[in-house]
Formats: C-alpha cells, structure tokens, sequence
C-alpha cells in the first residue's frame, strides 16, 4: 500500500516544540508521510523568539513546485505564513495543483497575545487564503482579527463567531476555545460545517483541562492531526468527515498534554509530546 503523505507548509522552530518539527512528528505519530516547505526560519527555545528570517517568496514557490512534481500529496496545512507575499504566493500553487483537503491554522496570534503577522498578511490570509480552505483552526484572538471583533468570552460567542467565518470562504472553521479554559472550566472548541444543502451544522467538542505548563505547539500538533486525519479522505477523493476527525485530533492533542511533563525539554514553556497518541495511551 502506498503512503498517505501529509504536505506541511510553516516556519521552522529549533526547540522542536512548535512549527513544522512538530507537524512532522505529529504526522509520524499518526502514520502519514510527512513533507515540509519552510516560510521562515527562526531563532527560539522554550522561553520565546529571538529572531525571524522570512523565506523569499519566490524560494516558497520552487520548493512547493518541486516537490509536488514529484510528490503525490494527499493532504496539506499551512502555519506561519509571516508576509502577505508568501500568503498569495501559498495561494497560487495551492490553486494550481492537487494537495488533498487543506487545513489551515492562521497562526497570527501567540498565546501570549503578541501579533504575528502584519496587517497585509492578515487581509490576504482573509481574502486569498480562506476562500480555498476546506478547515480554518483559528484561536480566540485570531479569530477576533479576522473578524474585527471583540474576542469570545463565552460558548455561544465561539459559535457564531465560528459561523460568521464560514462566511469568508472556508468550508469548516474549528474555533480553539483554549483561551477560555479557565474560565469554562473546560477545553470547548466549536466547528461549523457548511453542509452541501446549504446548511450549517454546529458541533461542541470539550475535553478536561490538563495541569500542565507545557504547551508549546498546542496548535501546530492539532492542527498536523488534522492534516494526518484527512490523507485518508484525499486519498479515496471524499470529503473528509471534520466531526470525527475533531474528535481524533482532540484525542492527539489530549495524550499529547497528558505526556508533556514527562519530556522535560529546556527551562521554559516546553513543548506538547507530539507523538503520545503513538505510544497507546489516547
């Protein structure tokens, strides 16, 4: 049987936590081959960036058209994107070419709350890049950006937002609730579905909170679960079933928490363990 190959489109991150290592090793985990094209490279460890050197856009172009004259993909995410010339440059090959359902986490907000990416790069993610995505995984405050709305505070708040985003383009939106945690006393993320009817359908998924301050990558790792899940889908040519595969990628993301205090990498905000779910304690 032939490999279901997952394509990654991010940034780099030399602690390993976040970024393209960790969609590769999530990828590993679930058993899908995983390809990477790299959108800048960073300098960062557990305690935060130190520096960003953004990959031309035109290098984006080469490496996205060499490997998929090469490669057959039958999935692809995209993470940080950093600029809004490597956006529609990620655009028009996407656009052009046969990549699989496409998963994408706008990574434009940090957990920290710092902006990631500039204005521009906000409105072509906003007008190029949703229009042909088939899952948005935005978090709280990027969903609010992408908007221009005041960020959630409640469940009802994540579903309409999650619905007013299908509205910009993309097939499904996953809003992460993670920044409400605490207060919810839960992890509640809220999918929207635009259904082939022309109706939408709304799901609930909550999962408890794990007591940990290890959770660098947290998106990358569900949304690279995502990505995973749906190679299957791209390779029998059906659209993938985003209910189920939420719920397999919370499970991911989940034994992932679970195991992240175990790894015991650097000082400082440490990295989720991307490849538990692989260890059989899901």
């Amino acid at each position: 049987m032939s490999a279901r190959v997952a394509l990654t489109i991010a940034g780099s991150d030399p602690s390993g936590g976040a970024g393209v290592q960790a969609d590769l090793a999530t990828f590993a985990g679930l058993t899908t081959y995983g390809t990477a094209v790299l959108t800048s490279l960073t300098a960062q460890n557990t305690h935060g960036v130190t520096g960003v050197h953004p990959v031309p856009a035109a290098f984006v172009t080469q490496q996205l058209d060499t490997l998929l004259d090469d490669v057959t993909v039958h999935a692809t995410k995209t993470g940080m994107l950093g600029s809004s010339a490597v956006v529609h440059a990620v655009v028009e090959v996407l656009s052009r070419r046969s990549v699989g359902p496409l998963v994408v986490d706008p990574v434009m907000v940090a957990t920290s709350g710092d902006q990631l990416i500039d204005d521009d790069a906000v409105d072509a993610v906003r007008t190029a890049l949703l229009p042909i995505t088939d899952l948005l995984t935005p978090n709280v405050p990027e969903a609010a950006r992408l908007l221009h709305v005041e960020p959630a505070r409640t469940v009802v708040d994540l579903r309409d937002q999650a619905v007013a985003l299908l509205a910009l383009g993309p097939r499904a939106v996953l809003v992460k609730g993670g920044h409400l945690a605490r207060d919810l006393g839960e992890s509640i993320d809220v999918l929207a579905v635009r259904e082939d009817v022309g109706t939408t359908s709304v799901h609930l998924s909550s999962r408890p909170l794990v007591a940990t301050a290890n959770t660098h990558g947290t998106g990358c790792t569900l949304s690279a679960a995502l990505a995973a899940g749906a190679t299957l889908a791209g390779t029998a040519g059906t659209a993938p079933d985003w209910p189920a595969l939420v719920e397999q990628a919370r499970d991911v993301l989940q034994a992932a928490l679970r195991h992240a205090d175990q790894l015991d990498v650097g000082s400082g905000n440490g990295p989720v363990a991307h490849g538990a779910y692989a260890w059989g304690d899901s």
